[in-house]
């Protein structure tokens, strides 16, 4: 291993642990402040930054075997396989939830907390997405797919809280209480497409 790829693996690693620091403290303001406003796209938001956090994990675990110069394919397989499962069932939570919410007619309440923390996603997750793209140039071909693969994570989670804060606002400045199950829905879909990828086992996919 060149000492340019050994400073950019570490430097990779440094991402991640910022970025299981910062998702970790997002999922749980989100799903604290969604649970009190009642807000299934916030809570949902939250929900998926959680899973986030074990997604980087995983990455972080490939970075450092490359950088201990040891692999292990089929336990990285195993917890693809339970992130993509347990995308699926927020997917799931989140269908039957918003669902009840639209036939009820339940409405949420505010939640200016969870307005903050959706604008610092939308400028947190798109510096970390660029930062990974950048470091991802400097690693070979298949770290660098790895690398490229948790960027665009952390653009997908850029859009979710956009989609989040859409529903918040929507309701807190429109009265649109349907906002925030049909915001819901769009966590679902995001949910549905990274479960998939997961799952086939696609974290190397660009």
């Amino acid at each position: 291993m060149t000492t340019t790829t050994h400073a950019a693996l570490r430097t990779a690693r440094r991402l991640e642990i910022l970025t299981v620091g910062w998702n970790g403290f997002e999922a749980g303001v989100a799903v604290i402040s969604g649970l009190a406003a009642h807000s299934i796209a916030l809570t949902g938001f939250g929900l998926d930054s959680g899973i986030e956090v074990v997604s980087a994990f995983i990455v972080l675990g490939r970075l450092r075997a490359d950088l201990d110069d040891r692999t292990d394919e089929r336990r990285e397989r195993r917890a693809l396989r339970a992130v993509g499962a347990t995308f699926f069932l927020l997917a799931a939570y989140l269908t039957v939830d918003g669902l009840d919410k639209l036939m009820t007619g339940s409405r949420p309440d505010t939640s200016p907390t969870g307005v903050a923390i959706s604008v610092a996603a939308l400028i947190v997750m798109p510096v970390l997405a660029l930062a990974k793209g950048r470091v991802a140039r400097r690693l070979d071909s298949r770290l660098r797919a790895v690398v490229l693969a948790d960027a665009a994570e952390s653009r997908l989670c850029a859009l979710l809280a956009l989609t989040t804060l859409a529903g918040l606002l929507a309701y807190m400045f429109a009265g649109w209480w349907w906002a925030d199950p049909v915001a819901g829905f769009a966590v679902v879909a995001l949910a549905l497409h990274e479960g998939a990828e997961a799952w086939a086992g696609n974290l190397d996919e660009d």
